[in-house]
């Protein structure tokens, strides 16, 4: 089923724009042959009086006739180009076989006004099962083999994703539309929209921006060459939750939800609906540290173990760095020792090896005692110069 909703051009989109035009000019021109076919065909069946007809019998027929082809054509646009074949060849088979049976029938005693009624009964039939046999099994045939204009048939379906109003708040899902990695048509439920309006027009500054931020990256993704966005209306009213409507919507359309909500995603995936979720497409472009790799960090921070300090890497990566406690405010070089992947994002542990260079040198106690004396010694009368005039 496709989206009720009309897509709404961007304020710039001239190729979308050329796109209608194109589109509006081609019913146009259906109607009009539309219109002439069911005009000469009505007037030949005035003129030819078939079956005794005359009049407005003939003219009737005529209008039917013309009608029921019209309606014939319609339906066979949606037939693919393996489904035509197939019910032409099981048309011309069914053709044939009733030729044949008519041409055996010749020689048997009816009479004529009966035989004329079989073999008319006998070619609709055989046409009639030849075509909806020949139609069905159409999809079995291998039109790439025949190479050509055959060989470059593809299944015309237009793939969906539907974006939730986290997503399109967070703004990275314009970054990937901008790369070209994300393609289809972009689906924007009112529901949606109406959630992102109420928490821009939040009294909240904080929701208020986030809002604003929301409509303006949905504004940028318009403007987007190539990014066909479509705002439908379909709504569930027994539905009151947003995540539920999405899923309904996502099951309705055949669409995929494009979202970074862990709730959303999880509940979406047990309904069976395909999700895309921004924030595993960032761990996965995450770069990969294996155990014994060496990476340049800086200590931010304490640790909460003993003697630990913590970096972050430039994608927000936390790293627990061991023996780096008094590195804070540095940036020193750890040994990774082992990487924890969790849902919620991945973790890196490591072990900064202090250089001989960099170890903070403390004296022994025989020095700390033996410069604690010489201040006394200095002071002592006999150590003083000679030349030094006591008062």
């Amino acid at each position: 089923m496709k989206p009720k909703g009309a897509g709404e051009p961007a304020s710039t989109g001239k190729p979308l724009d050329i796109d209608v035009q194109k589109e509006t000019s081609y019913i146009l021109d259906i109607i009009l042959v539309r219109t002439i076919f069911a005009i000469a065909l009505t007037g030949a069946a005035f003129v030819i009086e078939p079956f005794g007809l005359s009049g407005p019998a003939a003219i009737g027929l005529g209008i039917a006739g013309s009608l029921g082809i019209i309606y014939f054509e319609h339906r066979l646009k949606t037939a693919t180009l393996k489904r035509l074949i197939g019910g032409a060849i099981g048309s011309i088979l069914g053709i044939i076989g009733a030729a044949i049976i008519s041409h055996v029938l010749g020689t048997t005693q009816f009479d004529k006004s009966s035989l004329s009624f079989i073999t008319v009964f006998i070619l609709f039939l055989m046409t009639y099962v030849g075509l909806v046999v020949g139609a069905n099994k159409g999809d079995f045939l291998n039109l790439a083999a025949l190479g050509g204009v055959f060989g470059g048939e593809r299944p015309n379906k237009k793939v969906y994703k539907i974006l939730d109003t986290s997503v399109i708040i967070d703004g990275r899902v314009a970054d990937i539309c901008e790369t070209g990695f994300l393609d289809g048509i972009l689906v924007i439920p009112h529901f949606v929209l109406r959630e992102l309006q109420q928490v821009a027009d939040s009294a909240d500054a904080l929701k208020r921006n986030r809002g604003r931020r929301g409509l303006d990256i949905l504004q940028r993704i318009q403007k987007m060459a190539g990014i066909t966005v479509q705002f439908v209306e379909n709504d569930y009213p027994a539905v009151r939750e947003v995540d539920m409507k999405l899923i309904e919507l996502a099951k309705e359309f055949e669409a995929k939800i494009v979202t970074n909500d862990f709730n959303l995603n999880k509940v979406a995936q047990l309904r069976g609906v395909e999700v895309l979720n921004i924030n595993e497409l960032a761990n996965a472009l995450k770069p990969v540290y294996l155990p014994g790799e060496v990476m340049k960090v800086f200590i931010l921070k304490e640790g909460k173990e003993f003697n630990q300090g913590i970096a972050y890497l430039d994608d927000g990566t936390m790293v627990v760095v061991d023996n780096a406690r008094k590195m804070i405010g540095k940036t020193v070089d750890c040994s990774v020792t082992s990487v924890l992947q969790t849902t919620a994002g991945k973790m890196i542990f490591g072990r900064f090896e202090e250089r001989r260079g960099e170890i903070v040198h403390h004296p022994a106690r025989e020095e700390r005692h033996d410069r604690s004396a010489t201040p006394a010694a200095e002071g002592r009368p006999s150590d003083r110069p000679a030349s030094e005039v006591s008062h």
